[in-house]
């Protein structure tokens, strides 16, 4: 037996298991403790009453032998997909629905996308600090990873440097973690750079609900040419707070080929052997999301975290505490007070605030001395935890 020798090179806990268990032995030795979470990026707002109306009319079809459905497309059903279809109209993208994938999530398909290329033959480019489940899968693939330096100094946006060859790249914005969003005159470099070295684009658009400036594009595909370069993932997580109900969808472009295969083909290979689909309930509750009904109550819902967002960045920007995200994101990037280090500043707040964050080291090297701040939680502890922060950096 041949093991994956490539598992070795990884740490041996996931980050947010790591915090996990951290937090549990405060809240043993605190058990009385008023602990507020603002690390994992989780949501709090319960699904849209509309979503939870056509989950539960499905799943009472499946209880009628004349509405029952087994084995759904492979793509996905035809209604969902021709739902996102619209929604990417909507921002002046004409996407044909035999290019949308729908899936358990942006998270599986992130990793599960590497089954197109060859394990251990490429160069990969990866933004530090990085949402770690692009850095992990890749390690896992035995692929090269060469990380881009975001930085405070160019707002946590990298952008390519001729010198550097790539042959994938992941770019995600609005940015996990820093909340930092990339222009269309910024994406547009990355496609012209990507098509010149014949690179694949890997573009999370999981946060693109939460823009609110009309200037910044919600898809790679608003940038001409990016057809020909990039791959796109999309989540209902954050979006609809499906994070425990589980969808997405990955757009693979038909005109996206290399070396005489089209990548579409290929992942409809992939997706057939390995995958079944999502459930028919899921499918109606997520296509539920873009009614009318749907929208309008997503956009009430990103508004709480929107002003979540807002209380925090009042606060820091009331003690003077650099920072980043959170007007067309749901996190906020902030530079860690003091001279201590991420981890440092995660057990201070823990230990005298009962305030979770996420240390910014976790997300990479370029991440020590920075720590993250979700505002998916309730808009009243976000208060809280926002005015015991300020106290507490007050007296470091």
């Amino acid at each position: 037996m041949q093991l994956n020798e490539q598992y070795r090179t990884l740490s041996q806990s996931y980050l947010f298991s790591t915090i996990a268990r951290e937090v549990d032995a405060f809240r043993a030795a605190n058990p009385q403790a008023d602990l507020i979470r603002m690390g994992i990026g989780d949501v709090t707002l319960p699904l849209p009453a509309v979503v939870v109306d056509a989950f539960a009319a499905a799943v009472r079809e499946q209880g009628e032998a004349a509405h029952f459905h087994g084995y759904g497309p492979e793509q996905g059903y035809d209604f969902l997909r021709e739902a996102i279809r619209a929604h990417y109209a909507g921002f002046g993208v004409d996407l044909p629905a035999d290019d949308i994938f729908v899936s358990d999530g942006a998270k599986s398909d992130i990793g599960n996308i590497l089954d197109l290329f060859a394990p251990g033959g490429n160069t990969v480019l990866i933004p530090d600090p990085v949402y770690p489940v692009y850095c992990d899968t890749n390690h896992m693939a035995g692929n090269r990873v060469v990380f881009l330096d975001a930085n405070r100094e160019n707002g946590f946006l990298p952008l390519p440097d001729e010198g550097q060859d790539a042959d994938l790249i992941y770019l995600c914005s609005p940015n996990n973690p820093t909340g930092a969003v990339y222009s269309r005159d910024q994406l547009a470099l990355w496609v012209a750079y990507a098509r010149k070295r014949g690179a694949i684009l890997l573009f999370d658009a999981a946060y693109e609900a939460f823009l609110q400036d009309d200037t910044l594009p919600h898809s790679i595909f608003e940038i001409p040419g990016a057809r020909e370069c990039a791959i796109e993932f999309c989540s209902f997580s954050k979006t609809a707070g499906f994070t425990g109900t589980r969808c997405g969808y990955t757009v693979v472009p038909h005109e996206l080929e290399r070396d005489g295969l089209r990548l579409r083909e290929m992942w409809l290979r992939r997706q057939t052997t390995k995958f079944n689909g999502v459930s028919y309930p899921v499918q109606r509750a997520a296509a539920a999301v873009f009614s009318p009904e749907g929208m309008a109550a997503c956009r009430e819902n990103i508004a709480v975290y929107h002003g979540n967002a807002t209380v925090i960045c009042d606060a820091l920007r009331s003690c003077g505490v650099w920072h980043v995200g959170g007007e067309n994101s749901p996190y906020v990037w902030m530079k860690c007070p003091g001279e201590g280090s991420s981890w440092d500043f995660f057990r201070l707040l823990l230990s005298r605030a009962a305030v979770v964050g996420t240390p910014g080291s976790g997300f990479g090297k370029n991440g020590e001395g920075y720590f993250r701040l979700t505002a998916f939680g309730d808009p009243e502890a976000t208060r809280r935890a926002m005015a015991r922060m300020v106290d507490l950096i007050g007296k470091i």
